[in-house]
Formats: structure tokens, C-alpha cells, sequence
């Protein structure tokens, strides 16, 4: 496997800070809060609404750590990974990895070893995709103005790797008041003892992560 720089290290080792954190935490593991609709809900049938439409933003690769051509990550990744990851598509609603996943853990690019975002601020958003009130470390997810389709929209990127995430909205839960709603294909999870066990192989001496 071979291992990239990760330039957001130096904050100092912010995955690992946060992993203690969520160790000792008592909160409930899964958060299911209240939703509030500003936008049509998205339900089956239903897959244009603002979440469910695709991205035409470029992210500039040029100021990620972890590099692929278009042929390497085809091999990395699977069809329906590359097309929401690497050419900013979306995916279906209702039917995708992790939108009802209540299991306790972590969500990680698909792209690198980057965690983004921690299912204890994971809520039931009623749209069919895995919702998030806040990334891991804001630093990891990457946000550009997104115009496509007559409205403006913020895509999310991860900012270690280039992967398309999904869109941010205005119209979350408490406390931050926001929704990440985010492609399933651009996850993958680690469930809580794999990834305590993760920081603690990667909170050492080494600031680097894992290409996929």
C-alpha cells in the first residue's frame, strides 16, 4: 500500500484528538433528531430534488495529497464508486450503502484512509441518503459554490483525495443547523472498534495516510 503525505496533519494529529473524544464519550452512539424540510423531501420516486441531482464543479486536484489518473482509480474503484467519487454523479435514494445504517463507527473517504464524517452526528434526514450534521475535522471536507442546474448549491469534496461527497444544506438539526447529505458510493465504514483501533495505529510518529 502506498502511503501519501497528508497535508492537514498538521494540525496537531486532529483524528486522533477526536477519536479520544469519541471514546470517552457517554452521548448515544446514533443521534436520530427531528428534521425540518426547506426543499421537497426526497422520496422514492423522487431523485431531482437539490440533494438528488449530480455536481458539474471541478475540484482542483492540484492541492490534494492523494493522486490517481482516471485509469488507475477505474481500477481502484468500483463502476458506481468512480462515477459519484471521481465524476461527481449521485446515486439513488432509498437504495444505496448507508442512508438507514444505524451501526456505530465512522465513515471514511472511499478514495484514501480519511475519515470524514462519525455516526454520532448522523440523523435521520428522510431523503434517503446518509445525512451528517458536521464532518469529522472541517478541514478534511472541502466545499465549492456549485451552479448547475439553475441553483446554487455547496458541493463537498474530501480535500485529502478529491472525492466528491455530496452537497451541504441550510436546513439541519441542531446545533450546527446543517445537513451533509452525502454519497453512500464515496463512503466506506469502519465500525467503532475498527477505527479506535485505526487511531491508534495511525496517531504515532507517522502524519501520513493510506491511498486506496
Amino acid at each position: 500500500m502506498k502511503k501519501w503525505p497528508i497535508f492537514l496533519l498538521s494540525l496537531p494529529v486532529a483524528v486522533a484528538v477526536f477519536a479520544a473524544d469519541a471514546a470517552n464519550s457517554s452521548d448515544n452512539p446514533m443521534k436520530t433528531q427531528s428534521f425540518k424540510t426547506t426543499e421537497p423531501a426526497c422520496t422514492p420516486g423522487n431523485e431531482k430534488s437539490a440533494c438528488g441531482l449530480p455536481s458539474r464543479v471541478v475540484i482542483d486536484m492540484s492541492k490534494t495529497a492523494v493522486k490517481h489518473t482516471d485509469a488507475e482509480w477505474r481500477a481502484l474503484l468500483t463502476p458506481d464508486q468512480f462515477r459519484v467519487a471521481r465524476q461527481q454523479g449521485t446515486e439513488a435514494p432509498f437504495r444505496n450503502a448507508y442512508w438507514n445504517n444505524h451501526e456505530d463507527g465512522v465513515y471514511f473517504s472511499i478514495c484514501s484512509d480519511t475519515p470524514l464524517f462519525d455516526s454520532r452526528d448522523k440523523f435521520e434526514s428522510g431523503t434517503g441518503w446518509p445525512s451528517f450534521t458536521k464532518p469529522i475535522e472541517k478541514a478534511f471536507v472541502g466545499e465549492t459554490t456549485d451552479s448547475s442546474f439553475g441553483m446554487t448549491r455547496v458541493e463537498v469534496h474530501s480535500n485529502v483525495d478529491g472525492a466528491h461527497l455530496g452537497h451541504v444544506f441550510e436546513d439541519g438539526p441542531a446545533p450546527t443547523g446543517l445537513r451533509y447529505c452525502i454519497n453512500s458510493a464515496s463512503l466506506k465504514f469502519l465500525p467503532r472498534a475498527e477505527y479506535n483501533a485505526w487511531v491508534v495505529k495511525n496517531s504515532g510518529a507517522s502524519t501520513t495516510v493510506t491511498a486506496k
